[in-house]
């Protein structure tokens, strides 16, 4: 669950996974190894459960995915709740739906999503998320504000911008 491109406002958004930029964002490894995941996510064991069921699944679509079972050999190592999760076998496909963030700069942002999958190549499926807030909604006021904090606040990171 590397996060490989992103906008501006998505790297704003997603901007407690991009402490160290010498590491690729990643919101599984976030999730289960930094502790400030409990408060970015208000419904942490939702967020984890549906985490884990897409690393299931995507394990089930690429079961030889070297980079895949090093990240659930890692989490399942670091983490007793990613290994009571992985065991529990569950295995979740979305496309849409709604997700929640506590966003330590403009706090509670609900959001609908919608993602496509799209095929790189025969061994890459890559999913390109989109969010949205309800319009007229305290959401969509704060993801305003996180826009206009990123184009203050935030450096531009060409690694992380889509190119053309």
């Amino acid at each position: 669950m590397p996060i490989l491109a992103t906008n501006a406002l998505g790297r704003a958004l997603y901007s407690p996974l991009f402490t160290d930029d010498r590491k690729t964002a990643n919101i599984a490894r976030f999730q289960f190894l930094d502790p400030g995941a409990q408060d970015y996510f208000p419904d942490w064991d939702g967020a984890a459960n549906v985490t884990v069921a897409l690393l299931r699944a995507e394990a089930g679509r690429d079961p030889h995915n070297k980079d895949l079972r090093h990240l659930v050999g890692e989490l399942s190592t670091l983490s007793d709740e990613f290994r009571t999760r992985w065991a529990a076998h569950n295995v979740r496909i979305h496309h849409a739906g709604n997700k929640q963030f506590n966003h330590p700069v403009v706090g509670t942002l609900d959001l609908v999503y919608h993602s496509l999958d799209l095929a790189a190549d025969d061994d890459w499926v890559l999913d390109l998320t989109i969010y949205t807030a309800e319009p007229g909604t305290d959401s969509e006021d704060r993801l305003k504000l996180l826009a206009s904090w990123a184009t203050t606040h935030l450096p531009a990171h060409p690694a992380t911008e889509p190119t053309s």
